[in-house]
C-alpha cells in the first residue's frame, strides 16, 4: 500500500494534487512546524498579466503547528481572494461548474488555517474524482522526528510503501531508516502538464494552483494529472 505525505497546503498546485491521486492513503502533515512564506498559506493564480500569489495573512507564524497557525482576520481577505478568482476565471470554459461549490468557502469566516485547507482539499478531492484516504498526522500519535516519523506514519496507516517527492533524500529522508522498518521507497516522477490556459499572451504557466487545470479543463483534470506523473522504485 502507497502512503503519502505532505504538509497542508491552500489552493495546492498540481504537483500535490497527483501526488494525493497516486496513493492509497495520503496522510496530511498538519502538526509539524509552521513555514514562513512557503505554500502552506499561498499559491498561484493565472491572470492577464501573469501568474499572481493569492496569500492568506497569518498570525504569530513562527515556532507553531501548523495546526496552530491562526488566521488574520483583520483585512478582508476573503473577499479579495474570491473577487481575483472570478476576475481572472470567469471565461474559463468550467467555470460556472466548479466556483459556485469553491465559492462556499469564502463565504464563511476561518479562524484556523489548517481548517481552511481541509475543507478546501475535500472539495478538489471530490470535484478531481480522487478517492484516496486521507488521515491527519495529528490524529496518529508517533514519537520521533524526520525519516524515523515518516517510517511510523506508514505503519500507522497500514502501508508497505513511501512515495517521497524527487528531491527528499538530499534534504531530509533516510532511505537505510526506512529499509529497517520493512518500508520500501517510491518516488513521485513529476513532469508538469501542458493544458489549455486563458490569457495565452501570458505564455503558459506550469504548476499553477489546481483551480487553474480545474476551471480551463474540467472532466479531464485529473487524466492530464496522471498522465504527467508517475511512480519510480530506487
Amino acid at each position: 500500500m502507497l502512503v503519502g505525505i505532505h504538509q497542508p497546503h491552500y489552493l495546492p498546485w498540481l504537483r500535490y494534487l497527483e501526488k494525493i491521486a497516486r496513493s492509497d492513503v495520503f496522510i496530511v502533515l498538519d502538526d509539524v512546524q509552521y513555514e514562513k512564506n512557503g505554500f502552506q498559506n499561498r499559491n498561484k493564480i493565472k491572470t492577464a498579466q501573469g501568474w499572481s500569489y493569492l496569500t492568506v495573512p497569518v498570525l504569530r507564524p513562527t515556532q507553531r503547528p501548523i495546526r496552530e497557525i491562526e488566521i488574520d482576520n483583520r483585512t478582508n481577505w476573503r473577499e479579495k481572494h474570491a473577487r481575483a478568482i472570478e476576475l481572472s476565471y470567469r471565461k474559463a470554459p468550467y467555470f460556472d461548474r466548479y466556483w459556485p461549490e469553491l465559492s462556499e468557502v469564502y463565504n464563511r469566516e476561518w479562524t484556523h488555517l489548517a481548517e481552511l485547507n481541509r475543507a478546501m482539499l475535500e472539495i478538489y478531492l471530490r470535484q478531481l474524482g480522487i478517492d484516496t484516504r486521507l488521515l491527519y498526522s495529528s490524529d496518529l500519535p508517533t514519537q520521533g522526528e524526520a525519516t524515523v516519523r515518516i517510517a511510523e506514519l506508514c505503519r500507522l496507516a497500514g502501508g508497505d510503501t513511501y512515495l517521497s517527492g524527487a528531491y527528499a533524500v538530499h534534504a531530509y529522508l533516510d532511505p537505510e531508516v526506512l529499509r529497517a522498518a520493512g518500508i520500501r521507497l517510491a518516488f513521485q516522477e513529476w513532469k508538469a502538464p501542458v493544458y489549455s490556459q486563458l490569457y495565452p499572451k501570458a505564455g503558459f504557466v506550469p504548476d499553477l494552483a489546481i483551480i487553474d487545470l480545474l476551471f480551463n479543463e474540467g472532466p479531464r483534470a485529473k487524466e492530464l494529472l496522471l498522465e504527467s506523473g508517475g511512480v519510480t522504485y530506487p
